[in-house]
């Protein structure tokens, strides 16, 4: 079909998105005579005055008609009197009134836009005019403009919108400027572009496969991408040498010089044959700063007296009785302006917690108190055993998900006076980095962790270190209290911290499958059903697992218990991605942080509907999942934000809880097996646990310490 082109004005908007700009909306067309047509596409929210050319073609629709598929589009900019003076008074051009519009019309003509483009100061012989006046037609007019052809320029380079916009956001009218100098700035400058889509884009413009600017964006990747893969801080000469050989070899003997030509630039950091990304060395440095002059603000003082009522009052309210740690753990979080609270499963650390967050409130009961952790089930969880509300980290810094920046930060610093973050053994550098920015007048820090399950995704080992500084006051509980209501679970979780596991002597809610690898994935159904049989739902119920490829990995999981629990069937619509079939009623798993939607990373729902873009008005297969109540939708850009969640990795799992859990552990997945992943995926079960597979993976898994600690700086920083 043949592209035209209509020209006329969007004088309703039906849909718009912020996120991909996807727009469906009504267009009257220039010639008067002709029908408003429904337009849709990727364009922006043109204001109703704004005459616009659009190119693309007519489709029927099945459901919505015939329709107008924008495929391009240019601005007019208006030439008579009342169109030009509504043109600039309208929301492009803000803090512009209808007065002001009429004088520039008064005193340049009818041509005044087109002034306007060539030299915006002519604005100056206004009478009223002022340099915000002018920035506003400055922005209206070139900005728009200068992005129409950014967009032709990039789209014709083939980066996707969401990028585009990101780097519109970013430099602006200069976009064009930047990219076509050194597109290899993104990689550094441009969270979410690495060095794969800067080198495309900079190969398509010409760039020379042994351009500097090139192996040097390629260099800074691989200290992030080696750090990502290692959970160190930084990266040795010889691992980063033996890296660029491997992807470089035409031109190894420029390594050296492209090294020092980044650590130069500051965009490596180097002490001694240690490289660092900036981000990570500036953090932890920052760490170590901050606590070398923490609290700036201290409390007022408390009477002794007054807490140990308050606490005594507590203890008789709630029939219980913290034991001597407890009560020393309770005494020094009032005491020291830093407590990190640490112990195993069973111990009573929410217990002790919940202790703190109310004799702060009622010795303190003006001053304000946050609960906070790395993801969204861990604070949720957090609020449903202390009863107080809790919050992502990402989401009380307000994270912006586009800029990769915060809200909250040392120009705009936490209103609070005393926070406390749980599961902190997820956290990593860069976000306790940041964190730690917005805490300048926080007065009291509880850090509350266990110490030997799986360290942070990303780069650092902070709660380790912190705890290795000798520099605060550290209380590792150490009694199991639910032990004593007769939890196995609990008791094979200190016994692998204490390295004598016994599996014989524990049978009250553990039970242990000898199978082979073959005859898992089986097995798992069989005890899915059963639990399903005793009136335990599909959320009760959770697959863990090490790996995501082989027979008994995620991947094969995944498809094996949907397809026994949401077989598909005439009423459930469903939708292919990739290799994974999305059916409503399926169990999802969130992978990325979307603040926007207030869903993060670990977050479990309900897939409540798929909407197939034959029956979409946007053209769009969507997919609508429900997080407890959080309705949040995506389309084709965020799909990737999720995946089926019946089994899901241990990784996944931390700072969450499950009635049942069910661990495959089998020799096959002997790479990834070791003490800490074991330990993390059994004490996730808090009803029963079943283990299954070859018990000669589990010795050998609990047999495999951390034999390699991750490799930072942040310790030796603390102890200077």
């Amino acid at each position: 079909m043949d592209t035209i082109e209509i020209i006329g004005r969007l004088i309703k908007t039906i849909f718009h998105s912020e996120v991909n700009q996807f727009t469906v909306g009504v267009f009257k067309l220039y010639d008067l005579n002709e029908k408003d047509v429904t337009v849709t596409g990727y364009f922006p929210k043109f204001n109703k005055d704004l005459l616009v050319a659009l190119s693309g073609t007519y489709q029927e629709h099945p459901r919505f008609g015939m329709q107008f598929q924008v495929a391009h589009y240019r601005r007019i900019l208006p030439t008579d009197r009342d169109s030009i003076i509504s043109y600039l008074k309208s929301p492009i051009f803000k803090g512009i009134g209808k007065g002001f519009a009429e004088k520039l019309v008064d005193t340049f003509g009818e041509d005044v836009l087109h002034q306007l483009k060539d030299d915006v100061t002519i604005i100056r012989r206004i009478k009223g005019w002022t340099k915000t006046k002018e920035e506003a037609i400055y922005e209206g007019l070139i900005l728009a403009g200068e992005s129409e052809e950014a967009m032709k320029f990039f789209t014709t380079h083939g980066l996707g919108i969401r990028n585009i916009m990101r780097l519109d956001r970013i430099y602006g009218n200069k976009v064009l400027e930047v990219v076509k100098e050194n597109p290899y700035r993104l990689v550094e400058e441009v969270d979410g572009i690495g060095f794969i889509t800067a080198d495309k884009l900079a190969l398509s413009m010409g760039f020379e496969l042994d351009d500097p600017r090139r192996l040097r964006a390629a260099t800074i990747m691989m200290v992030l991408n080696e750090c990502m893969k290692t959970g160190d801080s930084y990266v040795e000469y010889s691992t980063l040498e033996t890296q660029f050989a491997k992807e470089f070899s035409d031109h190894q003997h420029l390594f050296d010089m492209i090294l020092d030509d980044c650590v130069r630039q500051r965009k490596i950091v180097q002490i001694d044959q240690h490289y660092f990304h900036p981000s990570q060395y500036t953090n932890e440095k920052f760490i170590a700063t901050y606590f070398e002059t923490y609290p700036i603000e201290t409390l007022d003082p408390y009477y002794q007296y007054d807490l140990d009522e308050a606490l005594a009052h507590r203890e008789k309210r709630l029939a219980i009785h913290y034991d001597e740690l407890q009560n020393y753990a309770i005494q020094t979080f009032f005491k020291e302006p830093i407590t990190i609270l640490t112990g195993g499963p069973g111990t009573g650390k929410t217990t002790v917690v919940g202790a703190m967050i109310d004799l702060f409130k009622t010795l303190y009961s003006t001053a304000s108190v946050v609960c906070c952790a790395p993801t969204g089930r861990a604070a949720k969880r957090l609020n449903e055993l202390t009863g107080t509300d809790s919050t992502t980290i990402h989401a009380l810094l307000k994270w912006d998900l586009e800029a990769n920046t915060f809200g909250k930060n040392e120009a705009d610093p936490l209103a609070l006076d005393c926070l406390i973050i749980d599961e902190f053994s997820m956290v990593d550098t860069w976000l306790f980095g940041n964190l730690l920015k917005a805490c300048k007048s926080v007065k009291k820090i509880l850090i509350v962790g266990d110490v030997d399950q799986l360290p942070s995704v990303a780069p650092g080992s902070v709660l380790r270190d912190l705890i290795d500084s000798q520099r605060f006051s550290v209380i590792a509980l150490q009694t199991i209290y639910r032990q004593k209501e007769g939890s196995d679970v609990i008791e094979l979780a200190h016994q692998i911290r204490e390295n004598r596991v016994d599996l014989e002597g524990l049978t009250k809610d553990i039970r242990w499958i000898d199978c082979h690898a073959i005859e898992v994935k089986q097995l798992i159904l069989d005890i899915i059903a059963q639990g399903l049989e005793k009136g335990y739902s599909v959320s009760d119920i959770q697959v863990l697992a090490p790996m995501y490829n082989r027979q008994a990995g995620i991947d094969a999981l995944n498809h094996a218990v949907q397809k026994m629990v949401n077989p598909p069937v005439a009423q459930h619509n469903e939708l292919q991605i990739g290799y994974v079939t999305f059916r409503e009623g399926d169990k999802i798993l969130q992978l990325k942080n979307q603040p926007n939607d207030d869903v993060y990373n670990g977050d479990i729902g309900i897939l409540i509907e798929v909407i197939h873009a034959k029956d979409d008005e946007r053209k769009q297969n969507r997919l609508v999942v429900d997080f407890d109540g959080r309705i949040v939708e995506y389309t084709s850009e965020t799909f990737i934000n999720i995946t089926l969640a019946y089994c899901i990795s241990i990784h996944k799992s931390q700072g969450s809880e499950y009635p049942i859990v069910i661990l495959p552990v089998l020799n096959e997945q002997k790479i990834m097996l070791q003490r800490r992943l074991l330990y993390t995926a059994i004490t996730r079960a808090s009803k029963s646990l079943i283990l299954i597979g070859e018990k000669s993976a589990f010795s050998y898994g609990l047999s495999r310490k951390d034999d390699n600690p991750r490799k930072t700086c942040l310790l030796e920083y603390l102890c200077e």
